[in-house]
C-alpha cells in the first residue's frame, strides 16, 4: 500500500503526523512486502524567498515520484528552518505551509548561522533517513535517490555530494577552500574532511545523535564522524544558481573562515604529536651529540678550534626540545579535553538491517533499467 497523500484541509500538525503513521505501512513491488521508510529534508533559510518556491515544488515532486513508483521510501516532511531571515522568507514560507501540509517551519529567534540552522532543524526531523540541502538550488532534489542509493548499496551512514566543479562561483574561494581541507586532514585525523559538504545523506538515528551533542563551537561534520566511519561521497554537477543570478554567492568570505575555525577546533590536532616527536627527538639529538663531543674532547682536543660554542648550541637544542615536548603535551591533553566536552560519544549503537529493502528496491530498479 502507498503512502497515503495528506490534504490541503488536514491542519499542519496533523497533517505531518498523518503522514508519518502513514508511511509506516507495507509497500508492495512485484509482490515482495516493503516497509515504508522515511525521509526528513533539512533546509536552513536566510535570504531564500527567490528560491524557496522552486525548491518545496521540486521536493513534492520528487515525493510523487516515489509515491506513483511504489518505493519503500517516502518523502515525509520537508523541514525549513527560519534562521533570521534578511528578506521576505518568512512570509514565503507562511505560505509554502499552507500549500503543503508536510511541511513544517522552525523559527529560530534570531540568525544563528547554518550550522546552528542545520541542527536545529535534524533535531526536530523523524526520518529514518535525514538530507540537508542549501536554499539556493545548488542541491537538486533529483538527486537525493543517488546519495540514499549510494548509503544503502555501500552499506554508509554518512554520504556527502561532492562537487565536480567549484561550487563557489569563485575560482579564488574554491582554490582557497580545496587548499584548506587539505590541510585541514593533515592537521586532524580526520581524512573525509575533504568529502565535507552541506549536501548530504545521513542516517537518522545519527544525524540526531550527532546534532545533540554538537555545541556552540562543533563543526557537524566533524560531529557525524564521531559516531561512524561509513562515510562515502558521490560526484555531483552542482551549480551555484545564486552567483549564476547575481554574481554574488551565498557563502561569504567570513563565513566560510568561520566553519573553518569551528572545523579545526572541533578536531583532534595531529600536530600536537607532532610537535611532541619532534621536541623528543631534538632533544635526544642533542644529548646524543654531547657525548659525540665529549668523546672527541678527550681523544682528541686538537681538533676542537672554538671553545664554548658547542655546549651553548647543544643546551638550546636540549632546552628548545624539550620546550617543544611539553607544548606538544599540553595541546594534546587540551585537545582531547576539548573534544570530549564538546561531546564526543564512547560508543554508538545502531541498526543497518532495514537497509535491505532499500537496497532490493534499488538492484531491482537497476535491472529494469
Amino acid at each position: 500500500m502507498l503512502c497515503d497523500r495528506t490534504t490541503a484541509l488536514d491542519p499542519p500538525q496533523e497533517a505531518s503526523e498523518h503522514s508519518l503513521r502513514s508511511c509506516q505501512t507495507m509497500a508492495t513491488l512485484e509482490g515482495a512486502p516493503f516497509r515504508q521508510l522515511t525521509l526528513s529534508t533539512v533546509v536552513p533559510v536566510y535570504r531564500g524567498a527567490a528560491y524557496l518556491r522552486t525548491l518545496a515544488a521540486r521536493l513534492a515532486t520528487v515525493r510523487e515520484v516515489w509515491e506513483r513508483e511504489a518505493s519503500p521510501l517516502s518523502l515525509a516532511e520537508m523541514i525549513f528552518v527560519d534562521d533570521g531571515s534578511a528578506d521576505s522568507s518568512s512570509e514565503v514560507l507562511a505560505e509554502l505551509r499552507e500549500l503543503y501540509p508536510w511541511l513544517r517551519v522552525i523559527v529560530l529567534s534570531r540568525n544563528f548561522g547554518q550550522h546552528p540552522a542545520t541542527i536545529a532543524g535534524i533535531l526536530h526531523s523523524s526520518g529514518d533517513w535525514v538530507a540537508t540541502l542549501d536554499e539556493d538550488l545548488q542541491h537538486p532534489p533529483e538527486q537525493l535517490e543517488t546519495l540514499l542509493r549510494e548509503a544503502v548499496l555501500a552499506s554508509a551512514d554518512v554520504v556527502y555530494a561532492r562537487p565536480q566543479t567549484g561550487p563557489h562561483g569563485s575560482s579564488f574561494r574554491d582554490l582557497s577552500s580545496s587548499l584548506f581541507k587539505r590541510f585541514a586532514v593533515i592537521a586532524t585525523r580526520n581524512p573525509y574532511v575533504r568529502s565535507f559538504s552541506s549536501f548530504r545523506m545521513v542516517r537518522g538515528e545519527i544525524a540526531r545523535a550527532a546534532a545533540a551533542v554538537s555545541a556552540r563551537n562543533t563543526y557537524f561534520d566533524v560531529a557525524l564522524c564521531w559516531f561512524t566511519n561509513k562515510v562515502r561521497e558521490v560526484p555531483l554537477h552542482l551549480v551555484d544558481e545564486r552567483f549564476r543570478a547575481s554574481g554574488q554567492s551565498g557563502y561569504r568570505l567570513l563565513s566560510l573562515l568561520r566553519h573553518a575555525r569551528r572545523l579545526l577546533v572541533s578536531s583532534e590536532m595531529r600536530f600536537a604529536k607532532f610537535a611532541l616527536a619532534l621536541g623528543a627527538g631534538t632533544s635526544l639529538l642533542s644529548v646524543v651529540a654531547g657525548i659525540v663531543i665529549l668523546l672527541i674532547k678527550f681523544i682528541s682536543p686538537e681538533t676542537i678550534l672554538l671553545q664554548g660554542w658547542t655546549s651553548v648550541i647543544l643546551a638550546v637544542l636540549f632546552f628548545g626540545g624539550l620546550a617543544s615536548g611539553m607544548t606538544g603535551v599540553v595541546i594534546e591533553y587540551v585537545s582531547m579535553l576539548l573534544v570530549q566536552a564538546l561531546g564526543q560519544p564512547l560508543f554508538f549503537v545502531i541498526d543497518r538491517s532495514r537497509d535491505r529493502e532499500l537496497a532490493e528496491y534499488f538492484r531491482r530498479d537497476n535491472e529494469r533499467c
